[in-house]
């Protein structure tokens, strides 16, 4: 069953595309995935993984830090900021009470 998590990550696949014929139903697969999440299991695995690998000389623990910067829009956050004006309520349209004269109706 680890083989069939493996190769899921390995190539990035769905669940669903586990090839049947190795490796059985995916659900099964799945399940078990799951399980030894919930568990603690990967964890433990992975302990134990770095700490023969580090005790062997193999694992090099130089931290590289990725300092990209995304910018968005000031408004593309989608929240409000009350304590500083960006400008967002002349560009939405709106009057400066927020009230909008409905026109005359003409009754004919």
């Amino acid at each position: 069953m680890v083989e069939a998590i493996a190769y899921r990550y390995r190539t990035g696949i769905a669940w669903r595309d586990l090839p049947r014929e190795q490796f059985g139903p995916w659900q099964t697969a799945w399940k078990r995935h799951r399980r030894y999440a919930e568990d603690g299991t990967w964890d433990r695995v992975l302990s134990r993984l770095l700490a023969e690998a580090d005790a062997a000389g193999q694992v090099d623990w130089t931290v590289w830090v990725d300092a990209t910067i995304a910018r968005a829009h000031q408004h593309g956050t989608n929240t409000t900021r009350p304590e500083q004006d960006t400008g967002g309520a002349s560009e939405s349209h709106e009057s400066p009470g927020g009230v909008h004269p409905q026109p005359a109706r003409r009754d004919a």
